[in-house]
């Protein structure tokens, strides 16, 4: 199963490269299919199938990545504009809406979706639900001095609220920003991702959380069909 996700992730990450084009502003998204796709930017520039391209990465993991491949950076507060951004999500529902945060990144992800002309979501199929939160966990990024009140206020909005701890490191997981996670599951799943986003949000201590509401403009799946890996343009519900 894994090989086969990773020819769904390579199919994907090639169909989102190809509406790159010269002299873009790109958002560099994060994650394993995002990996794919930056690689291949990186060969395309390097073989000049692209030129003029500036990426503004969504993580530090995504910054070594692009500047190991040669491809010129620059910040979120020195571009103008952004005129298309990939990335990955964890989940996918029917409406387009996304939970992201997977690997702590959802902050800067979040943003540079935002500055986006064009957000293009890649994922295999396995991220497509039919509700946010049943099977991943909703990130909300918070200020280390604040978990504990965090985590209790969301319980009061009927989550269940756990401090992410890093898996090779004693202690919790740490984000770029320096802040803490909280991991929530909401008994049923997430019915109202907006006003849940737009709550949540409004907690004191909170920075940001991992729903991605109204950002999506294309979502392109890899799957395989009849053992080959292909490409599907998700229609919006």
């Amino acid at each position: 199963m894994a090989d086969l996700q990773t020819q769904m992730k390579q199919a994907v990450a090639l169909a989102a490269t190809d509406q790159v084009k010269n002299g873009m502003v790109l958002g560099l998204g994060s994650g394993s299919t995002a990996a794919l796709m930056i690689q291949e930017v990186g060969a395309r520039l390097r073989d000049g199938r692209l030129s003029d391209i500036v990426g503004v990465t969504t993580s530090f993991q995504g910054e070594v990545l692009a500047a190991e491949l040669g491809i010129p950076l620059q910040s979120l507060n020195a571009i103008d504009r952004i005129d298309l951004a990939i990335d990955g999500a964890d989940e996918v529902d029917p409406a387009f809406e996304l939970i992201k945060g997977g690997g702590a990144c959802h902050v800067q992800e979040k943003l540079v979706a935002r500055r986006a002309e064009r957000f293009v979501v890649v994922v295999d199929s396995t991220k497509l639900v039919e509700r946010l939160n049943l099977g991943f966990l909703l990130p909300v990024e918070v200020l280390a001095g604040a978990w504990r009140q965090v985590q209790a206020e969301l319980q009061q909005l009927g989550g269940s609220a756990d401090l992410r701890m890093a898996q090779r490191k004693a202690g919790p997981v740490v984000t770029d920003q320096g802040n803490l996670v909280l991991d929530v599951s909401f008994a049923g799943g997430i019915n109202d991702p907006a006003g849940l986003e737009a709550t949540i949000n409004n907690i004191p201590g909170v920075l940001e959380n991992g729903l991605f509401v109204g950002l999506a403009d294309q979502v392109l799946v890899g799957e395989i069909n009849d053992g080959v890996a292909g490409v599907r343009d998700l229609p919006r519900a």
